[in-house]
């Protein structure tokens, strides 16, 4: 015998035929996951609806601007009024109650402690994003704040959830230089990498590093060709405020002409720019806050050094966030990859020392230098508060923590070179359980409706958003389609232009229903619930819907304390206490 020459021709020649055929098959697959589109879903942490440029605000963000500019604006893009519900919804596309989040950590009434949908943390009946784009052939990587559960429990940790490579904070927020706490329970925070905790650089800034590490996994990765589903949900701007001292210098004297220009100057920058009607009216400033006039001279120096160090921390995170989309167009990975950008709620306007009453501000005092002059650097520790919180919400109505506009409407930012018209702004609704389905299709995978607990998952009530996004649809949502949320008492539903939300006094009627028609009155100013019990029968009959489809266990009222006290203003560091 003399090998394969000793074998029939034609049989030879089948043979290569078929082999040639494999390798067709085999370089198509190949060319047909190079294809598939990488993902990257970027979330700023408590930023408010105006406080990027391409909002009308004065905070520089040039390079989240220009996602805006490649690619499209969603104006009535909603999310959860409360962080962890919002990150639950966006990581499997289930509500917040399957998924673990009826109520925020440390917010508990007898009624929901220990109930199913109150846990705190993502629970198995859901399943991740991550695990099913995994599972069909993607890389996946998570740098930023994790805040699903886990201190002092591994098992709940980011690499038992689908990530691949994972570098995350643990808990919902710390400090952004070093692992020093943010709320008085806690004697540390936890950051972890790939299932093992770690110390961190002496160097490290939260915004900085967690590009660092979104591009090393990115990058560790290429050479496989392998598509990835990239989530860096940063911590800023969220409490306590710190930046580098290069960017909080950016600000001075911006602040000082107080909430009132401020917001002026937005609207009318967003007038300008066609994001408010020539008649739109503006969410007017509630009367349990001061406005900057009844301020006194000493505590506008403490509220205009506050939202310097906010708006360096925004401008910060702005930065890094170029720093990979530099990267991405570097490496050639920028035009086959689709971009998302968002916050995860509105700006935080309660002060986080009210969890724990007058306790709060001695633990603050004693454990970090609070002093005027150290606000924004290393070992400082302050907070936004109702004033700008107002401003970044503009001009909408309240902001995080609140079922109005203000707590849940982020501008969104869709960007994929050649599928996205560029420059585009839309005012198409859509939502947050609507990415993971998003995603899903541009990836070509299926969902398995399976949960990590083996048994189905609850529904997935999202929609894609590819044929909108793509210019081949005109709307995310069918008319029935609605959106509902709830959080320590507070709720909403919206359904087209209609709106639902009950909230305690003084922020809302005190027992009942307000009904709005979004379409006239985007700022909520005009309770039309006794004009049209019709309508607002139909959205009651929504809520009663969801709460029987999600298990919701209804909280009659509950004085959430971080939202409804008024210390803020009631407090200064201890240097400025002897000033007149």
């Amino acid at each position: 015998m003399r090998g394969s020459d000793s074998f029939p021709l034609s049989f030879r020649l089948t043979t290569r035929l078929l082999s040639l055929c494999a390798a067709c098959l085999l370089a198509a697959c190949s060319a047909e996951r190079a294809e598939r589109p990488n993902f990257l879903v970027i979330l700023a942490d408590d930023m408010g609806y105006s406080d990027i440029g391409v909002m009308g605000s004065e905070i520089r963000t040039p390079n989240i601007d220009r996602l805006a500019e490649r690619g499209m604006l969603m104006t009535h893009f909603r999310v959860h009024m409360m962080c962890s519900p919002t990150r639950a919804m966006l990581l499997t596309g289930a509500d917040s109650h399957p998924a673990g989040y009826g109520t925020m950590a440390g917010e508990f009434t007898p009624a929901i402690r220990g109930q199913a949908g109150y846990e705190t943390y993502l629970t198995d009946r859901v399943t991740t994003i991550a695990n099913v784009l995994r599972d069909g052939g993607y890389h996946t990587y998570i740098a930023g704040k994790w805040d699903m559960g886990g201190h002092g429990n591994p098992a709940l940790w980011p690499d038992k959830r689908g990530f691949e490579e994972s570098y995350v904070l643990v808990e919902g927020s710390g400090s952004h230089y070093n692992n020093s706490p943010s709320l008085l329970e806690l004697a540390t925070v936890t950051y972890v990498e790939n299932g093992r905790e770690i110390e961190l650089p002496g160097d490290f800034y939260s915004s900085r590093n967690y590009a660092d590490k979104i591009i090393e996994y990115i990058d560790r990765h290429r050479p496989d060709n392998k598509p990835f589903f990239a989530y860096l949900p940063f911590t800023a701007p969220h409490y306590p405020l710190h930046a580098p001292d290069e960017y909080i210098e950016r600000y001075t004297g911006v602040y000082e002409q107080g909430y009132e220009a401020v917001r002026a100057a937005r609207i009318e920058r967003m007038r300008e720019t066609g994001l408010m009607g020539a008649h739109q009216t503006a969410a007017e400033h509630h009367p349990a806050w001061p406005a900057w006039d009844d301020l006194d001279d000493t505590m506008r120096s403490l509220e205009a050094r506050r939202m310097q160090v906010y708006a360096a921390m925004t401008g910060a995170m702005d930065f890094h966030i170029g720093r990979v989309l530099d990267y991405l167009e570097q490496e050639g990975l920028a035009d086959n990859t689709l971009v998302i950008f968002l916050s995860d709620n509105g700006a935080e306007g309660g002060n986080p020392l009210d969890f724990y009453g007058q306790p709060g501000f001695d633990w603050a005092e004693d454990g970090f230098d609070v002093s005027l002059e150290n606000l924004g650097r290393p070992g400082s520790y302050s907070w936004l508060g109702a004033g700008w919180a107002h401003v970044g919400s503009t001009p909408l109505r309240y902001f995080k923590g609140f079922p109005t506009e203000g707590g849940i409407r982020t501008p969104a930012i869709f960007s994929f070179p050649g599928r996205i018209e560029a420059g585009k702004v839309s005012s198409v609704s859509a939502n947050v359980l609507d990415l993971p389905v998003t995603l899903l299709d541009y990836a070509g995978v299926e969902h398995p409706g399976v949960a990590d607990n083996g048994e189905p998952m609850p529904p997935i009530r999202g929609r894609s958003m590819r044929a909108f996004l793509d210019g081949t649809g005109g709307q995310v949502h069918a008319p029935e389609d609605y959106f509902a949320y709830v959080m320590m008492g507070r709720r909403g539903i919206v359904q087209g232009d209609w709106k639902i939300t009950w909230m305690n006094a003084p922020w809302g009627p005190e027992g009942r229903w307000s009904l709005f028609n979004l379409a006239e009155d985007p700022a909520e100013r005009n309770d039309l619930a006794a004009n049209r019990p019709d309508k607002l029968a139909e959205m009651q009959a929504l809520w009663d819907a969801y709460v029987a489809a999600n298990g919701v266990i209804p909280i009659p009222g509950y004085e959430t304390g971080w939202t409804n006290r008024f210390s803020h203003y009631r407090w200064l560091p201890p240097e400025l206490r002897s000033q007149p």
